[in-house]
């Protein structure tokens, strides 16, 4: 799989609500639900602001996407002044596939999802995302506004399969959202997302999912970007936010974790299909990244199991 696809099957997000909301008048509310959790939402009709952590601001238009990464504190309303209540007061927690309407409704409508993301590399894989991306669904964005109107049709209409059709297309939603930020990313952004943006750097990523195990080298995965050895570490950290070695290992230990977690290798298996000679470097490795050896993890996780 592409680096993308692979994070994003390592994080498993689960649709947990699939929803519409639809408000009127002034509003605001404080999602207090954002906690290991991934918002996508779509602003179909009129406009909204976010605010993220407290800081300016930021207008959403109609015809705009947006996704909540982090689980940072947020704020969604009609205007920025607007004092907020808590969203976990004011909304069902089983309204999936439904349409929520809020103070009267008919000026504002969104349609999307609230996802649960399962996986023990939560904090390793969404620490450096942006806390708020937002890419326009209108001109060439045609697959992100099939997905949106057909998640529209089915809240609209519903029919037999109407709330598993949904969950479906959110996924999608998700996917196409992500896609067009990597497209045009804020130039600011750090990380291993913003890695991803950057076509050149993109293929160093890719030639380490490919192939993990592999002893790459700084200088080799220069020659995949057809950059210089020196431009290119430069590159990957600016726009990584760590090197290129670091980020092969933190990845290699990702891989590690899942096994232990979801497969009976041993450790030396897990180790030499991972490019380590023995399984004393792998293990200094693990818990060198993820705080804990290997053994002692894989012990959690079956404790983990039982529960």
């Amino acid at each position: 799989m592409d680096p993308l696809s692979e994070v994003l099957a390592l994080l498993k997000p689960r649709s947990y609500i699939t929803a519409g909301f639809d408000a009127g008048g002034d509003w605001a509310l404080e999602l207090d639900d954002l906690t290991g959790r991934i918002k996508c939402y779509a602003v179909v009709k009129g406009s909204c602001w976010l605010t993220i952590d407290g800081n300016a601001p930021v207008p959403i238009p109609e015809g705009a996407c947006f996704v909540l990464p982090t689980g940072r504190t947020a704020v969604i309303g009609s205007a920025a002044h607007v004092e907020p209540v808590r969203s976990s007061v004011v909304l069902d927690p089983d309204r999936s596939g439904q349409v929520v309407t809020h103070n009267g409704g008919g000026e504002v409508y969104l349609v999307g999802s609230r996802f649960e993301a399962r996986s023990p590399h939560l904090e390793l894989l969404l620490h450096d995302l942006p806390p708020l991306m937002v890419v326009k669904t209108s001109d060439d964005r045609v697959r992100l506004r099939w997905s949106i109107e057909l998640m529209m049709e089915e809240f609209r209409e519903p029919r037999p399969g109407s709330a598993l059709i949904a969950q479906q297309l959110a996924h999608m939603m998700l996917v196409q959202a992500l896609r067009l930020y990597l497209a045009a990313p804020a130039r600011d952004d750090v990380g291993w997302f913003a890695a991803l943006a950057d076509p050149q750097v993109h293929a160093a990523l890719a030639a380490m999912h490919a192939d993990p195990a592999h002893p790459w080298t700084v200088r080799e995965l220069a020659t995949t970007t057809g950059m210089s050895r020196t431009t290119f570490a430069e590159r990957f950290r600016a726009r990584a936010g760590e090197t290129p070695i670091a980020y092969l290992a933190r990845w290699r230990m990702m891989l590690a974790a899942e096994r232990l977690q979801h497969s009976d290798d041993t450790i030396a298996r897990i180790a030499g299909s991972l490019g380590y000679e023995s399984e004393h470097a792998f293990s200094t490795a693990f818990k060198r990244i993820m705080g804990t050896p290997p053994r002692r993890y894989a012990a959690s996780v079956r404790q983990d199991r039982l529960r």
